[in-house]
């Protein structure tokens, strides 16, 4: 680094986009390890035990996770996790990933013999390699569980957001990112929060191959069907809105920047949003049952 700034010839090979964190290579390796484990049945504690088709499976999630490999890789439409938010609090196992700092400082080469070798000594990471070491190997383990159009689903809250989204990006691909939803989980806020009393946290969505998955909803009602009467070649029905506010008192004089002419050339049917030549009809929105 110091070479680096003083303009001298650097190794710059290792520089790329990513994440990095004291563990990251164990954390892969966890991921290649085979279980040790073995699935025992338990129809005393089971319901419908001879005819369900439903699997529920107790125990640790990521010798779980590879028990499955072998019968359900490629397999699975849908995962959705939900992991601990690394918070220090809230899991059933021991979730306070926050590193002492010595301890720390001393994995990651920043102290020897009891003292800083470093005088810009980084401490931050402490509270994230831990929970980082846990995602990733279950993350890796969950993607190949995926059919080619599966989708996983994770929640995640403020803590760890930006941390997990880099990873999902490293093992789904960047290009697979669906979506990050926000949802109300708490309408009062957490008074507890520090700057903010926060109301929401996140479902963070991506795709097992965007080229062959298609998120549907749910399937239209009969009132529905006949409002969404056009069809998409994939089969998507949708429906055609007016170019206007919409509402029982939508008026211009509420929304004076919405209400605009559009310019219409009579012959060819070209749109245009500035008056020129040849653009000879004038077009502004208003309700079908009543005029200006």
């Amino acid at each position: 680094m110091l070479k680096g700034l003083l303009g001298g010839a650097v190794d710059e090979r290792d520089e790329k986009y990513g994440l990095n964190w004291h563990g990251k290579r164990r954390a892969r390796q966890i991921a290649l390890t085979p279980s040790t484990g073995t699935l025992l049945p338990c129809p005393e504690e089971s319901v419908d035990w001879d005819t369900t088709q439903n699997l529920m499976i107790e125990g640790d999630n990521l010798e779980v996770l590879k028990l499955l490999q072998k019968s359900y890789s490629g397999k699975v439409k849908l995962i959705y996790i939900d992991p601990p938010y690394n918070t220090g609090k809230d899991f059933v196992y021991p979730d306070d990933f926050r590193d002492s700092l010595k301890n720390y400082m001393e994995l990651t080469g920043q102290i020897e013999g009891g003292k800083k070798i470093s005088s810009n000594a980084e401490s931050s990471g402490r509270f994230h390699t831990d929970w980082l070491s846990m995602i990733y190997p279950r993350l890796k383990l969950a993607r190949s569980l995926l059919t080619d159009d599966g989708v996983i689903a994770i929640s995640v809250d403020d803590n760890e957001i930006e941390r997990l989204r880099v990873v999902m990006a490293e093992i789904f691909g960047e290009e697979n990112f669906a979506s990050q939803i926000c949802i109300q989980s708490n309408p009062r806020g957490r008074q507890s929060d520090t700057f903010f009393a926060t109301v929401h946290e996140y479902l963070l969505v991506y795709a097992r191959s965007g080229d062959s998955c298609v998120i549907g909803g749910e399937a239209l009602t009969d009132a529905q069907r006949a409002d969404f009467k056009f069809s998409e070649p994939d089969g998507r029905n949708y429906r055609l809105l007016g170019l206007r506010q919409r509402g029982a008192a939508s008026l211009r004089t509420d929304r004076p920047e919405m209400y605009f002419p559009i310019y219409v050339n009579s012959k060819t049917l070209e749109v245009s949003l500035d008056p020129k030549a040849g653009f000879d009809q004038e077009v502004l929105p208003r309700k079908s049952e009543r005029r200006g």
